[in-house]
């Protein structure tokens, strides 16, 4: 498995992470939420005014079927969320950039793997009501939020665009 940027990997553990992820999956897990109850047909007009809600620009990205928000830069990085919701799960995916480079741009289920050990999995969220999905949604944008700060704590930010504030 592809080692984290160094970068990248000291937010994860500043924010730890692990943990934070692991709560989430705890929380909303597949016994709180069996298959017969998850929310798999999804309004897509009701998540991007979600989205918006919680303080981002939403998109849509139709021929791959994710959500994300607007990209955002601070100094040299430029961060993003994509959104995957597909059988009522969520899955994650950070994109960050510095000066152009990617640093990362695999799905939040890939950074316990390269954080612990290649066999460690924490299940993604699951949900069955839009409020579940509101809540995951809140939670993952903090989770974010403290890793874009821990990030770029060294970057000009007079040079931030789009996105919370």
């Amino acid at each position: 498995m592809i080692e984290l940027d160094s970068k990248i990997k000291d937010a994860l553990l500043k924010i730890d992470f692990i943990k934070q992820y692991e709560e989430l999956s705890h929380k909303f897990n597949a016994k709180r939420t069996p298959s017969s109850k998850r929310l798999v047909y999804i309004d897509g007009e009701e998540v991007l005014e979600m989205i918006q809600n919680l303080g981002y620009i939403p998109l849509f990205d139709s021929k791959e079927k994710f959500y994300k928000i607007m990209e955002e830069q601070i100094g040299q990085f430029t961060l993003g969320v994509h959104i995957v919701l597909q059988g009522g799960m969520v899955d994650l995916v950070w994109v960050v950039r510095e000066s152009g480079e990617l640093l990362l741009g695999a799905p939040w289920s890939t950074y316990s793997r390269r954080l612990i050990n290649s066999n460690y999995r924490i299940k993604k969220p699951i949900f069955g009501t839009y409020d579940e999905l509101e809540e995951i949604l809140k939670i993952t944008f903090k989770i974010y939020e403290d890793f874009k700060s821990v990030l770029t704590k060294n970057s000009p930010l007079e040079n931030k665009t789009y996105g919370k504030n």
